[in-house]
């Protein structure tokens, strides 16, 4: 696996940039079983030279994608789960769901909940028959700071996995970014042998966190990390190497990456890291790119680094990532329209569930 940097080093802004993320591997100084995370894996070929990119896999375009880029690993998130939902294609998912909410019972809201939490496994699974790696599957945002809640939740999902003869060495569980949720995922992956992928990342006290929790994967957002300079400050454009939401980089391109990242700046100045978030049509694009893809990023120059460590309590940490206003901004957004997705989603099977006994 290939590292940006061990996270046991604090980062150069001039150097790095605003929104660096180190992340933990096993050569010097870290103690974590994780890697830098933008996204998740699969194999393309980019110019005549085998090179290894990643990109989230879109639910609503699944087949399609999976056949054309065979990818090793796949993600979901509400968005994507509220709009697979409504399409005829996934109708007997979501009919299986409602019934299984049913079967078990309790208040309305309870038998919902269930199927909902049953719908996002049935996606995820049926991922999986055409994956060989792990598919991501997100916990509720609206749980966000609840630590214990997010645990129990995740540990639900995983239960629900294994009922579906599914191994959790093939989930990542999603968890927000926040200061509970970083704990959440220590949790799961201390005690109980659960691998998580931490969303919603957009700041270095996020980043360190995680990296000292232990956890599986990080997400940054760096396509949402441009958006919000761009839109927030008197500078405009970026050269590669000025970018907010990336690394310096040699060779032009347009390849975005991060989850939903809105206007899109060079992500080949990523390459090298572990896992790279690329929509199936910006990887169709890079398919066409004839020129030769170079790592940018090592764990060798994270090695060599004399940068010092650092170590965040939960004071220091929600003061770090306070005085970060992008970061702020962008993991409450992020949280809110998550969160509104999965509303928007319970109404829906509600509706399926409940509306023909309430004469509807």
């Amino acid at each position: 696996m290939v590292h940006a940097l061990d996270w046991n080093q604090t980062r150069d802004p001039s150097v790095c940039g605003p929104t660096f993320y180190p992340l933990g591997h096993t050569g010097q100084g870290g103690n974590t079983r994780g890697c830098t995370c933008l996204g998740l894996r699969g194999t393309v070929r980019l110019g005549g030279e085998a090179s290894r990119t990643s990109f989230f896999l879109k639910l609503s375009k699944r087949s399609l994608a999976i056949d054309q880029y065979k990818p090793q690993d796949a993600t979901t998130n509400p968005s994507l789960i509220l709009a697979a939902a409504q399409m005829p294609a996934y109708q007997e998912l979501v009919e299986e769901a409602i019934a299984y909410g049913k079967k078990l019972g309790g208040p309305q809201e309870e038998q919902v909940q269930n199927a909902i939490d049953k719908l996002y496994v049935l996606f995820g699974a049926e991922i999986l028959k055409k994956i060989p790696g792990r598919v991501s599957t997100e916990v509720d945002a609206r749980l966000s700071f609840d630590k214990d809640a997010m645990v129990a939740r995740a540990l639900r999902l995983i239960e629900l996995y294994k009922d579906a003869g599914i191994s959790k060495d093939r989930i990542l569980i999603k968890l927000s970014s926040t200061w509970e949720g970083i704990q959440a995922g220590k949790e799961l992956e201390e005690r109980h042998g659960v691998h998580c992928n931490m969303t919603l990342l957009f700041s270095f006290a996020q980043a360190v966190a995680c990296a000292e929790a232990g956890v599986t994967l990080i997400s940054p957002f760096v396509g949402r990390i441009l958006d919000w300079h761009v839109a927030n400050t008197d500078k405009k454009s970026y050269e590669p190497q000025e970018d907010p939401g990336e690394w310096p980089l040699e060779a032009p391109g347009q390849v975005r990456g991060g989850q939903g990242g809105g206007r899109s700046g060079d992500r080949r100045a990523l390459a090298g890291c572990d896992f790279l978030t690329i929509s199936p049509k910006l990887l169709g694009e890079l398919l066409k790119d004839s020129s030769k893809l170079a790592p940018t990023l090592s764990a060798k120059a994270g090695e060599a680094s004399d940068l010092e460590k650092i170590h965040l309590d939960e004071k220091a940490f929600r003061w770090l990532h306070n005085e970060d206003q992008m970061a702020v901004e962008k993991l409450s957004d992020g949280i809110r329209k998550f969160a509104a997705d999965a509303v928007k989603l319970e109404r829906v099977l509600a509706d399926r569930m409940f509306s023909a006994e309430n004469g509807k």
